[in-house]
């Protein structure tokens, strides 16, 4: 009978640089054959410039490459399919003046997102009701409201994005983080479903 061995693919790998690519880099591994750490170490992929931001390595792909060299061994693969490799070959120092442009940009377009819902909700007249309601008298700026609420504003949101600068408050994640998550899901699905070719030509045989 010959040796199991039981493969679960990775999800992603993110690459910085081009570099070939072992079985223990897209998978993990369980066997008890003495041919682990050699399985291990098997080239599997070349990474070169010729490839884009993506690649799908299929796991059909490297059994079929596995049996060629380990006749001797049995192999099963549990979960995941596929392994999708992101590559980022370049990195450009972040400018400062585009930071900031952004964080004014997008300063300005919260300040009027914010205005414009508390003008369309009358919330001026509400808290003028509410000052009326406690105190009996008519003040066109009770400030005794309106700067407790934007102060409890300012830190709702900090609540509500789980974050100050790179301190977070519990390890929930955030909605911010959660609808990343949900688009990059979404990238790695179009990429694997929607990929012309598995990049056969790099896969050694």
């Amino acid at each position: 009978m010959r040796n199991q061995v039981y493969l679960r693919m990775k999800k992603k790998l993110n690459l910085t640089t081009l570099q070939i690519l072992k079985l223990k880099d897209i998978a993990f591994l369980s066997t008890t054959s003495h041919l682990k750490k050699e399985l291990a170490t098997t080239v599997i992929y070349k990474v070169t410039e010729a490839d884009n931001n993506y690649i799908v390595i299929d796991s059909f792909i490297v059994i079929r490459h596995l049996n060629k060299q380990f006749p001797e061994l049995e192999f099963s693969v549990i979960g995941s399919n596929e392994i999708i490799i992101h590559i980022e070959t370049t990195h450009k120092k972040t400018s400062i003046l585009l930071v900031s442009f952004v964080w004014l940009l997008l300063f300005i377009g919260t300040a009027m997102t914010i205005m414009n819902f508390h003008y369309d909700v009358s919330m001026q007249e509400v808290q003028q009701k509410l000052h009326y309601l406690f105190t009996g008298e008519n003040n066109e700026f009770p400030l005794w409201i309106q700067i407790p609420y934007s102060i409890g504003l300012g830190v709702g949101m900090l609540l509500f994005f789980n974050h100050w600068f790179k301190r977070r408050f519990n390890e929930e994640p955030s909605p911010l983080e959660i609808e990343l998550y949900n688009y990059q899901q979404n990238i790695h699905q179009y990429v694997s479903e929607c990929e012309n070719e598995l990049n056969h030509k790099n896969i050694r045989h």
